[in-house]
């Protein structure tokens, strides 16, 4: 009996030990060996854990996530007809989906989906926009839209939902998810983040925002290295209070963008042409 029990008492104790000896080898790094042990491998993982929530508290702190479902909550009345309408109005003039989903770069070079009302239509061409990205980047030149002057892409009204910002509406998704918020530079896309520099890449320290510094400091009158100048003022100097007055002066940025459109749509009246005054013999 004692023999039995024996065996019975190192059969668990055996296992245990083989189990130790192929995770260890196999290089688990989330299997526990013994209560409360684990791999050298897991505590690193867990480690390089509270380390990225530590940097994303320090990115995203928590008055920042607090204010961003406040204001969520307080406007859903009015954003979710709005966005349900939007949605209606383009499926009526265009064919295709009413969202157009765009992978894009935020926090620390993370890849995540942005959501957008579909304003162009479908299958247009997207390279036009990295080509005229590139040469504002190379010129230095003022962040000017490409369709400020018209683009034939554009569905019907597209042009006024991309100046007035109701395109981005459905970025609110994004916000409740914690991928972006409601202040923050913008999101680039992934070949606009591949020719950054390491100074640029500095933008990336805050979370992306739907409106931001850059945005309610000129914005399409501003360079491209003015604009990664202010948004790495923002990541470095974020507060509450700021988030508050680039908020508050993100109405009149929107006005101010949205006569800039229509007068950039008015059509350039034509020179009026004199009659050239016929000169008589007599005064000659």
């Amino acid at each position: 009996m004692r023999g039995n029990q024996g065996s019975m008492r190192a059969g668990p104790c055996w296992r245990r030990a083989a189990a130790r000896a192929d995770a260890w080898t196999a290089g688990r790094a989330t299997l526990t060996l013994w209560p409360g042990e684990t791999t050298p491998a897991a505590q690193s993982a867990a480690f390089d854990d509270r380390d990225a929530r530590a940097e994303f508290r320090a990115a995203m702190p928590v008055w920042k996530r607090l204010l961003d479902l406040f204001c969520l909550l307080i406007s859903l009345p009015v954003t979710l007809p709005v966005g349900l309408c939007i949605a209606a109005y383009i499926k009526v003039v265009s064919q295709g989906p009413a969202l157009f989903r765009q992978e894009r770069v935020g926090l620390r070079g993370q890849r995540f989906v942005c959501l957008k009302f579909r304003t162009m239509r479908v299958n247009a061409d997207q390279q036009a926009h990295a080509r005229h990205l590139r040469a504002l980047m190379e010129a230095d030149a003022p962040l000017t839209k490409l369709d400020a002057a018209g683009d034939p892409r554009l569905i019907p009204g597209g042009a006024f939902l991309r100046a007035t910002g109701l395109d981005e509406l459905p970025q609110l998704i994004n916000v409740l998810l914690g991928e972006m918020s409601l202040v923050g530079p913008r999101p680039c896309i992934p070949y606009e983040y591949e020719i950054l520099s390491e100074h640029d890449k500095q933008r990336f320290e805050a979370v992306p925002g739907l409106t931001g510094l850059w945005q309610v400091s000129g914005k399409n009158k501003t360079t491209f290295s003015q604009m990664i100048e202010l948004d790495i003022r923002y990541a470095r100097t974020k507060s509450l209070w700021l988030d508050l007055k680039i908020m508050a002066r993100t109405f009149s940025a929107l006005a101010a963008q949205v006569r800039e459109a229509r007068q950039a749509a008015r059509p350039t009246p034509a020179p009026v042409l004199l009659p050239t005054p016929r000169v008589s013999r007599e005064t000659l």
